[in-house]
């Protein structure tokens, strides 16, 4: 006994959609691994995870002064904001490359859990920040020790 299909002839084109969805996504990503944001700010990469004590997050800022970065937490939203200028002054019919991008950037993270903004401590070495969001109270594991009788 065999079964029958229903053809339904926009189930490829769903499919082909996607697949062209994911080939722009994927076309805007810069060789030197920032992505761009809609409005052409460079966005920049960030790796989060957490400890038993903090939710640490690093991100790579190369070229940047301390001074330019701005981080804010809002609610469960932490904000990194900053800007890059031009070092040097070069006429544009002299450049024979031209990759770094300057201008403002901004990134925000939503938080997985409550932290302690007025511990949190922010070390910027080697062009990497380093974010050390301390846990609230009510979110560290606690372990409850058991008296035997």
């Amino acid at each position: 006994m065999s079964n029958i299909v229903r053809w339904e002839p926009f189930r490829e084109l769903v499919s082909l959609r996607e697949a062209m969805d994911r080939l722009f996504e994927e076309s805007f990503v810069r060789p030197g691994g920032g992505r761009l944001a809609p409005a052409g700010m460079e966005v920049p990469a960030v790796d989060m995870y957490q400890t038993d004590d903090a939710v640490v997050v690093k991100s790579a800022i190369p070229g940047i002064k301390p001074e330019d970065i701005d981080i804010s937490i809002t609610g469960d939203t932490l904000t990194i904001k900053g800007e890059t200028r031009v070092e040097e002054e070069v006429n544009e019919e002299n450049y024979i490359r031209r990759e770094r991008r300057y201008g403002s950037f901004c990134r925000s993270l939503a938080l997985p859990l409550p932290v302690v903004t007025e511990k949190a401590e922010a070390e910027f070495e080697n062009g990497v920040l380093t974010l050390t969001l301390p846990k609230a109270e009510e979110v560290k594991p606690k372990a409850i020790k058991i008296k035997a009788r």
